[in-house]
């Protein structure tokens, strides 16, 4: 297994509704996912981060391996949600991705 970490910043123009739709946007957009890319075991995405948080929002994914991420990436429905529900609004991406044993 192989998890798939990304945390978030959203951009600074936003005020606090439009942030508040982004992130509900991008949560039901990347939770959307589920049953439908070959290898995406489960998909989350948390929203409500506490004052302390550096990060916005946060995707936390498991696939059933190294190819089936490679694959996720590039799979026309994640793109579709990347492209129009995350990049345009987002000014900062981290990334962590490692393998796991269950």
């Amino acid at each position: 297994m192989v998890k798939h970490v990304i945390l978030w910043q959203l951009k600074d123009e936003l005020s606090d509704a439009e942030k508040a739709a982004v992130k509900a946007g991008i949560k039901e957009g990347l939770e959307g996912l589920a049953g439908k890319i070959p290898g995406l075991v489960e998909v989350h995405v948390n929203i409500n981060g506490l004052p302390s948080s550096t990060a916005d929002l946060m995707l936390d994914t498991t696939f059933e391996s190294a190819e089936a991420l490679k694959g996720y990436s590039v799979h026309p429905a994640h793109v579709a949600v990347a492209d129009g529900k995350v990049r345009p609004y987002t000014k900062a991406r981290f990334c962590l991705d490692y393998e796991v044993s269950y």
